[in-house]
């Protein structure tokens, strides 16, 4: 598919998580006598002109007590990692330093009265703790139900028991025409219920984001902090997700559109994360010229450039050069289209494609398989899951030992579990472990990496002893009872 500049790409920078420090000392702005009235008490005419516009203080009332603030702690601060040379040396060994959590805040909204909340992806990735904070003042913990990276949309609850919360609802963002009235209710810089207003500048853009891009562009004022928030029609729905802005630019800002927002919630809320179909080809655009040298009848569509081995495509007889210009009798107008059709299908799905071959058009049937997981999404959220199970038993977090890190600290072994966190006060401070170490054997057996050990940590019953041999830079050995919980 298309995609933007490398200049545009430089240019565009996400609303991710920002540390925002509070505001203190800030004053409010004095008050000024009006000079539109008159001392006889009437109106100036532009004045009455003025009032006579209508006003969105009704619709911003009726939506923006659902409108939240997402607070975050996650991993990965930037400040004490040591030196450009030797990051990781300094970050698990220097000192007993430990990895320094990151602040954050952003935006979401709450879908549901039980604290439903949508927001950002890159809000909540990697997040340790999450706190949401309502327009009324109330606070309340949370944590990640589901997320998309491939889209940047994430469900968050609350986790006490709540009913009656404000709630919003996500509208239809086809409808949207460009020139319309939107307005973004957010967070920016730590300015909470902030909002603003603008227009649809653009729909369906592509900036490079992702490989289902379809962001619906804006000029209503949006900044870092805003992230996660809404972005309403003059109904009060919100048609929109603000995820993005560009760097450098004023008026450019960016929102996920509700309707793929919709289609991904079912997926979210069951099984924490989307599977999508797939087709295993690779396409391009089709444009005028290439129908011209193709001796098409249509000018747009989805060039298939390449045909993968042993993939719903080939399965299906589709060819290099074939041009699918309708899936199911939805018209196909680019390759990025296509592909963000398809994923938004199950697996298993059977599919018309409407295909140009050799100038002559034709059905081709399909039954689309599952997405591989290029990105590594479902890996990493097993990973995390089994990591923060290891970490909240016995209070240690782990990695892999690669040969980089080992080869710094001085290590023998080229494998095995590396101690990165200890929680004070935990089993895994009590038996001694700290961060640095790298465990190599769990009750005489070997350890090759982080997911060993924390297999063996959910299997040791409570109550029993596990004998760790653990190695230390430069060489040494020691054993460390870890005593399960």
């Amino acid at each position: 598919m298309n995609r933007s500049s490398i200049q545009f790409r430089r240019a565009l920078s996400t609303a991710l998580l920002l540390f925002v420090p509070s505001i203190a000392g800030a004053e409010a702005p004095a008050r000024t006598t009006p000079s539109a009235q008159g001392q006889s008490g009437t109106l100036q005419p532009a004045t009455r002109e003025a009032q006579a516009l209508p006003s969105l203080a009704p619709l911003v009332d009726s939506v923006k007590t659902a409108v939240v603030n997402v607070d975050v702690q996650a991993r990965g601060g930037g400040g004490g990692r040591g030196s450009e040379d030797n990051p990781l040396f300094d970050r698990f060994f220097g000192g007993g330093r430990k990895e320094q959590l990151r602040q954050g805040a952003g935006s979401g909204f709450i879908i549901e009265p039980a604290g439903i909340v949508l927001t950002n992806n890159h809000v909540v990735e990697d997040a340790v703790s999450i706190t949401v904070r309502l327009d009324d003042g109330r606070s309340f913990s949370a944590s990640v139900v589901g997320r998309d990276p491939l889209t940047d949309v994430a469900l968050v609850k609350i986790k006490e028991k709540v009913e009656g919360l404000p709630t919003v609802k996500l509208g239809d963002s086809d409808a949207l025409r460009v020139g319309d009235w939107v307005v973004a209710i957010g967070n920016p810089f730590g300015l909470a219920s902030s909002v603003s207003l603008g227009i649809v500048s653009a729909r369906a853009r592509d900036i490079g984001a992702g490989p289902y891009d379809e962001f619906l562009q804006t000029d209503a004022a949006i900044n870092p902090g805003n992230s996660g928030g809404p972005l309403f029609n003059m109904k009060g729905e919100v048609v929109g997700i603000n995820t993005a802005i560009v760097g450098g630019g004023t008026g450019i800002g960016f929102a996920v559109p509700s309707n793929l927002v919709k289609a991904l919630l079912p997926q979210l809320e069951k099984e924490g994360s989307v599977t999508r179909a797939w087709l295993g080809v690779g396409i391009q655009d089709l444009t005028r010229d290439l129908a011209s040298a193709l001796k098409l009848p249509v000018s747009e569509g989805a060039i298939l450039t390449q045909v993968n081995a042993n993939t719903p495509a080939s399965k299906a007889g589709l060819k290099v050069d074939d041009v699918i210009t309708a899936i199911d009798g939805k018209a196909v107008t680019s390759g990025g289209q296509l592909t963000r059709i398809v994923a938004l299908k199950r697996p298993g799905t059977s599919s018309t494609l409407t295909v140009f071959r050799d100038g002559q058009k034709q059905d081709v049937k399909v039954t689309l398989g599952t997405r591989p997981d290029i990105e590594g999404v479902a890996t990493r959220k097993s990973s995390e899951d089994e990591a923060q199970e290891t970490s909240r038993r016995v209070g240690v977090s782990l990695q892999n030992l690669d040969a980089r890190t080992a080869q710094q600290a001085g290590f023998n072994e080229r494998q095995g579990a590396l101690v990165t966190d200890v929680v004070p006060g935990s089993p895994a401070d009590r038996a001694s472990l700290e961060p640095g170490m790298v465990v190599v054997e769990a009750n005489r057996k070997p350890v090759n990496n982080a997911d060993d050990l924390a297999k063996a940590i959910r299997a040791a019953p409570a109550g029993s002893t596990l004998l760790l041999r653990v190695a230390t830079p430069g060489g040494g050995r020691l054993l460390r009872a870890l005593r399960m919980p």
